[in-house]
């Protein structure tokens, strides 16, 4: 009879401490909706206290690219041959256009480009080598500018098919035996 009793007082006290959980957690769900709402409503910007302050660029502060194409479709080539490309491209800007940085999407391709500022209306270049040695199917390496531009990335890409070696076709590494 005692066990009994005792059961039944703490069945009573885990429900009233859930209970009382249960209604902390509601009291603090409704807070946060009512301060969701004021936030919702208010024209108020909130700035984080570790935002940074961006402007717009100025485009007389900027160069701008025109490139005569953004694309190279090399077509069908056997593995292991390299193809190179260059895209010529004017400044259109107000300013001197400088790039930065060039990197490639791949080990397989190597960028080479127009190293001095290029003053509006002066044309500059972006080479682009691709080696197709242990590649095979569709290939489209791209290599990423960085620049003084807005946007201040921009991607030129080249595109093809590789086909690959036959095995067996290699030249004899040593001696031939008779």
């Amino acid at each position: 009879m005692k066990i009994k009793l005792l059961s039944a007082f703490a069945l009573a006290l885990v429900l009233a401490s859930s209970c009382a959980q249960k209604d902390d957690q509601a009291a603090k769900i409704k807070a946060l909706e009512d301060k969701i709402a004021q936030l919702e409503t208010s024209n108020t910007a909130v700035t984080p206290v570790n935002a940074q302050s961006t402007t717009t660029a100025d485009p007389s502060t900027l160069g701008q690219f025109e490139f005569a194409e953004m694309e190279y479709d090399f077509g069908t080539i056997n593995e292991g041959k390299v193809v190179e490309h260059i895209f010529n491209f004017t400044n259109n800007g107000q300013a001197p256009l400088v790039i930065s940085n060039i990197t490639a999407s791949c080990g397989c391709t190597s960028p080479d480009w127009t190293k001095s500022p290029i003053n509006p209306g002066e044309k500059g270049f972006v080479k682009v080598v691709f080696n197709s040695t242990a590649k095979s199917g569709a290939q489209a390496p791209t290599v990423t500018i960085q620049a003084n531009t807005n946007p201040t990335v921009t991607r030129l890409r080249m595109k093809g098919s590789v086909t690959p070696k036959l095995a067996g076709a290699e030249a004899p590494a040593g001696p031939l035996k008779r």
